[in-house]
């Protein structure tokens, strides 16, 4: 066993083996700089200079990647989606399918980012993976897809909370089926101004607490839903259903035909599961990238799969008539849910509360994730005006202007609520597509160039992560035009599926910044000599076996 220091092999008898308290402590200490030490070399030797703070411990990081699902709150919001499209089978069995085939996802980029541990994430990995004629295009095509997939599942997130508060407020009517707050489409605006701004202050002011608050969001995430579980399954006043109900009912309400209708409400779990490699982003922020953050993206979607079974179970076991849900305004069914089951206003937003902070906490973790994303990338100079949005505020210890850069970019989007008020399925369905093309990009080219590459890693699955990897590119090639379709059928152009232009927009406005200027200017992140660089990754990915 040998730790590394300064990029030299240190044995562990150098420290203290027993002794005062003090000898113990000192000894942790020692462990931990020299973990810090040894990913700051790796760093430098994959091409970059360490700016940010290494601040975060497997553990720590595990939460923050937990908390960007954030189950169940993920699975609240977009509850609408399986309602429609099939109701208990497609919610159910829906979730579990989707996560198994997003573990496989997770081992996937598990297995490339223990060699390439960088906050660029799947963008820098695709440049290293893809052959030398097509790398520079390959890694655009993922970095634009990467840092998109970020800002609209961030704005998805702030959204669907600022949806989500309203639905919960009118628990309380002021007549039967009417809430005490029908908001206007400039109220439910200025709500999403509120959280937006809040989340980012959040994420900017408090940079330094933010893994003591992941940690306290674990333990309020699984006090919440306990609490939850337990109090709709005690009271049930309307009753409950039978098990063959819960786990065979389909009754899909779309109009698409039964197995397209199924599938569409699989974006319930897609974009529950759909944060899977944000975590990547924070790569120079943990102590040994190199195996903490693939360890916590797999342990992450095992633990939300069964968080989220845990969750969902109960609810349908309890679930009022499917046709009034789908017809609700709001287009958010679980506060009427648990109103349903509790009977009492008061009793349904006390058990609503803890979804409601840990909306805002999940808000908080994507902010972050997001600006290390569009951080890393124009480090490379790929974003228009690169030159600002690359600076680390050294007094808060992040990239402050690319975050304000993204909480723009949010804000300038949302204002396609005002001309369709399903803007939250735009949101949502463009993030998951983009998130999806970003993770597919550095899986296929690992895939089909050998896998040679995970050789100078931690973790190599051999057959069974091509096996992970195939699946997780068929996933791809379902869930981009999926997520493009309108929840039901007909439609109008206030209830369209506007995912699909958003997904263009950005596309557009990525072919074009590099027609102008990435074709002669751009050439990736740095990187050093082929085999120097080999040679240390390998060196310090020994240190962690």
């Amino acid at each position: 066993m040998a730790t590394v220091t300064g990029g030299d092999v240190v044995p562990t008898d150098a420290y203290p083996r027993k002794g005062s308290i003090v000898s113990n402590r000192e000894k942790n200490v020692n462990e931990e700089d020299g973990a810090t030490t040894s990913a700051d070399n790796l760093l430098e030797a994959l091409g970059f200079q360490p700016e940010l703070t290494r601040n975060r411990s497997t553990w720590q990081v595990a939460f923050m990647s937990f908390v960007l699902a954030s189950i169940p709150y993920g699975l609240a919001t977009t509850l609408y989606y399986p309602i429609i499209g099939g109701g208990p089978v497609t919610i159910i069995w829906g979730w579990l399918g989707v996560s198994l085939i997003i573990l496989c996802v997770a081992i996937s980029l598990g297995e490339i980012t223990s060699v390439y541990p960088t906050a660029g994430g799947v963008y820098y990995q695709t440049f290293m993976l893809s052959p030398a004629w097509c790398r520079r295009v390959a890694a655009w095509i993922c970095g634009w897809a990467y840092v998109a997939g970020n800002i609209t599942i961030t704005l998805a997130v702030n959204f669907g909370t600022t949806l989500f508060f309203v639905a919960c407020v009118n628990v309380f009517e002021s007549e039967p089926g009417v809430g005490v707050f029908q908001a206007e489409k400039y109220q439910v605006f200025l709500i999403f101004l509120a959280i937006t701004f809040l989340t980012n202050a959040i994420s900017s002011l408090g940079n330094r607490w933010l893994p003591i608050l992941d940690t306290f969001a674990i333990f309020w995430t699984f006090a919440g839903l306990i609490s939850l579980v337990v109090c709709v399954l005690a009271i049930a006043k309307n009753g409950r259903h039978d098990a063959k109900f819960v786990f065979t009912e389909f009754a899909p309400q779309s109009g698409w035909v039964d197995g397209w209708s199924f599938m569409i409400g699989l974006l319930h779990a897609g974009y529950a599961t759909s944060s899977t490699g944000m975590i990547i982003s924070m790569c120079e922020e943990v102590r040994q990238p190199s195996t903490q953050v693939p360890k916590a993206m797999v342990g992450t979607i095992v633990l939300n799969t069964i968080c989220g079974l845990i969750f969902l179970i109960p609810l349908v076991f309890v679930i009022p008539d499917l046709s009034m849900l789908a017809a609700l305004a709001s287009g958010q069914p679980l506060p009427t849910i648990v109103l349903s089951a509790i009977g009492s206003p008061g009793g349904t937003i006390g058990l609503l509360i803890p979804l409601m902070v840990l909306a805002i906490l999940c808000g908080v973790g994507c902010t972050t994730a997001s600006s290390r994303a569009t951080w890393a990338f124009a480090r490379d100079g790929a974003i228009p005006g690169s030159q600002w949005w690359k600076v680390v505020n050294t007094k808060l210890d992040v990239p402050l202007n690319a975050m304000m850069l993204c909480m723009v970019v949010e804000i300038l989007l949302a204002l396609i609520y005002f001309g369709s008020t399903a803007a939250f399925n735009a949101f949502s369905g463009a993030g998951v597509i983009f998130l999806t093309v970003s993770y597919a990009v550095p899986i296929a080219v690992n895939l089909f160039g050998g896998r040679k590459h995970l050789a100078a890693g931690v973790y190599d699955f051999g057959i069974f992560g091509v096996a992970c990897n195939v699946i997780a590119l068929a996933w791809s090639l379902l869930a981009v035009p999926l997520f493009c379709m309108p929840s039901f059928i007909p439609t109008t152009l206030e209830y369209m599926n506007y995912a699909s232009v958003v997904f263009v927009g950005f596309t557009i406005i990525s072919a074009t910044w590099y027609l102008v200027w990435g074709r002669k200017h751009y050439q990736g992140p740095p990187t050093h000599e082929d085999a120097a660089l080999e040679q240390r990754r390998a060196s310090i990915a020994a240190s962690y076996k």
